[in-house]
């Protein structure tokens, strides 16, 4: 599987009153590594928007968090051709942690938008952008394998953000 992704489950705790989530601390070691984050951003999408494919070449490491809605998060790599596919949503909060090498984006899967704060160790330069694109629907990204997996049946076709999720 792609090295350096990890998906950090985020504890919530309720009471009466409703709940208190910590979003991103400093001594998360086990997702931040030495990483210092420096920004941090808000975006909606709508019901089945594909926001995909870019990289940072200049080292930007991105850290998704979905606070509404659900999303299809996936990244590649064009040199082992591996695709990482998770699903992340407001039910169950997690920090997925994509490397900047890696192309990358999401779909908005479910019915409702998706709300998304993303945290980056990178500061966003509007002049000099640390991002390279590619369409979302680009006929290069085939993967080998999917999660660690070559005997996915979406392995070795061109990937598709709209597939059926099951058989």
């Amino acid at each position: 599987m792609l090295q350096e992704i990890r998906v950090k489950p985020l504890r919530r705790y309720f009471d009466e009153r409703g709940s208190f989530t910590e979003l991103m601390r400093t001594d998360w070691k086990e997702i931040l590594d030495e990483d210092k984050i420096v920004q941090a951003n808000f975006s909606t999408s709508f019901p089945s928007i594909v926001r995909a494919w870019h990289r940072h070449s200049r080292g930007q490491i991105d850290y998704f968090l979905v606070l509404a809605g659900s999303l299809k998060i996936c990244a590649y790599d064009d040199e082992s051709q591996e695709l990482y596919e998770v699903i992340s949503s407001d039910k169950s909060l997690q920090i997925v942690k994509i490397p900047g090498q890696y192309w990358h984006g999401f779909k908005v899967v479910g019915n409702d938008t998706a709300y998304l704060i993303y945290f980056v160790n990178k500061h966003y330069d509007s002049k000099d952008p640390d991002e390279e694109r590619r369409p979302w629907n680009d006929p290069s990204i085939i993967p080998k394998s999917i999660n660690g997996r070559s005997d996915d049946e979406r392995v070795g076709k061109i990937w598709d953000w709209f597939a059926a999720p099951h058989k």
